[in-house]
């Protein structure tokens, strides 16, 4: 038995429930996550479309996390899961630098590492991960990818041609599968940036960078410089300038 995870993106509509789910099961602290839907925005208006991608860890047969680990905190189960045993974790968060989908994160509280773990506590009791239960579309399908009769393998074989991983070059041979969305979802050059269409209407340039009398020695010399060349004449003449209008200020009496 392989478990895999696959979801259909033409069917997702970016409820969040699945999000919101995984964190409630699995108690995920505040600005942490083990699931998360990013959108992106195609087109330019009036033709647009937004596009909702749930992201998780990827269970991968070559899982680079599993192998860096020193302490054997990641391991596989028989079913094919990537765990997590937090007793054994050192907090090192080698596991974190090696995952290429940033899937894995520290867990403040305990100082660990966690990540998507498809579940493995509920699937132990014969029930299926959170968010495939959240989900009021179905677009989340899980199940025995070496079954040729499950709900996932038939799905795959319905799609052939249509089904992809995220960073198939980093040859870590995920076990999470996507259907639909088209290739702007899952390959971020596959997006094109219209040239003049921004989060701004008029982009402009700045002349330059900061205040250039921003020191103190430039804003001493801000007289001299601003007048052309400085010489020695110069600065005797500002010195007689200034004794004769302290001069004058003695004679007014004040």
């Amino acid at each position: 038995m392989k478990l895999g995870f696959l979801v259909d993106l033409n069917l997702c509509m970016g409820c969040k429930g699945c999000e919101i789910a995984c964190k409630v099961e699995n108690e995920v602290p505040l600005s942490s996550w083990r699931l998360r839907v990013k959108y992106i925005d195609i087109g330019t208006f009036p033709d647009t479309s937004r596009s909702f991608t749930p992201l998780r860890c990827n269970h991968c047969e070559s899982a680079p996390c599993e192998r860096i680990c020193p302490v054997s905190a990641l391991h596989y189960l028989e079913n094919g899961i990537v765990n997590v045993d937090s007793d054994r974790c050192i907090g090192c968060a080698g596991c974190m630098m090696a995952c290429p989908y940033g899937a894995i994160y520290m867990d403040p509280e305990t100082n660990t590492a966690d990540k998507c773990t498809y579940c493995a506590h509920r699937i132990e009791s014969g029930m299926m991960p959170a968010c495939v239960v959240a989900c009021p579309v179905e677009a989340n399908i899980f199940g025995d990818v070496e079954d040729d009769t499950s709900h996932i393998s038939q799905y795959i074989m319905a799609h052939q041609g249509g089904v992809q991983v995220r960073k198939p070059e980093k040859h870590t041979n995920p076990k999470h599968y996507y259907v639909g969305g088209g290739s702007q979802t899952l390959d971020p050059l596959a997006h094109q940036r219209i040239e003049g269409y921004s989060l701004f209407n008029n982009i402009t340039h700045l002349k330059h960078v900061g205040d250039p009398n921003h020191g103190v020695i430039d804003r001493f010399l801000a007289p001299f410089t601003s007048h052309g060349d400085t010489d020695n004449k110069s600065f005797m003449n500002f010195d007689n300038d200034a004794h004769a209008h302290e001069s004058h200020e003695e004679e007014g009496g004040h």
